[in-house]
């Protein structure tokens, strides 16, 4: 892998790593078979873990490499690509929408419905109440766009939540993050809905302007 490729010294990419992603993750030396990189100690992957690097690739999108940690300084990891970088289009993490209903599958547990923060091709963030979900979680996800529906198996990456206390308490609230991997039809629903909620959303700020 060329090494002009990469990142500069001393800026900064995005490291997935155990279904977390981590921005802003600070660049210390890159070569063309490996990059070392400095982060909080607390999101630092264990030696051997694989993790997945993403950085610009302007005007087209982002770079993304899979990497195996070969080694472990306290707050500094040395990565080791796996393979050749690989361009993501911008559309993949273009989001859009909000308030669509959606239904979570659990095994052995009632489905949980809930309703759309904002969706893209690759993920979505949704929000439930009283349900126990953490990251890591196996999940199917059904939701409705426009006059389609399509259904995904995902994997739960961030879970959040927070019990009503005023006036009562109530119920607890839960925001969710997940991942999935769609197939082309499905990626091409959610990609038209989401340029026609963006189109939508212009022509509402040029009628208010």
């Amino acid at each position: 892998m060329s090494s002009s490729l990469f990142p500069e010294d001393g800026s900064h990419i995005e490291m997935e790593a155990g279904g977390e992603c981590h921005s802003g993750v600070r660049v210390v030396a890159a070569s063309a078979a490996a990059v070392t990189v400095s982060l909080p100690r607390a999101d630092v992957p264990a030696t051997g873990a694989t993790v997945t690097l993403r950085w610009a690739a302007a005007p087209r999108g982002r770079f993304e490499v899979s990497a195996a940690v070969a080694a472990v300084d306290e707050n500094r990891a040395e990565l080791r690509f796996i393979g050749e970088p690989q361009i993501n289009q911008n559309r993949l993490y273009v989001r859009g929408g909000g308030g669509e209903p959606i239904v979570m599958t659990r095994p052995e547990l009632p489905e949980a419905i809930g309703w759309v923060h904002d969706i893209s091709e690759r993920s979505v963030r949704a929000h439930f109440t009283d349900v126990e979900v953490r990251p890591g979680h196996e999940v199917s996800l059904r939701t409705q766009l426009g006059p389609d529906v399509i259904e995904l198996p995902a994997t739960v990456t961030k879970a959040s939540a927070m019990r009503q206390q005023v006036p009562v308490r109530g119920p607890l609230s839960v925001e969710m993050v997940a991942l999935y991997d769609p197939e082309e039809w499905q990626a091409k629903i959610i990609r038209r809905y989401v340029m026609r909620y963006q189109l939508q959303m212009r022509a509402r700020t040029a009628e208010s302007a």
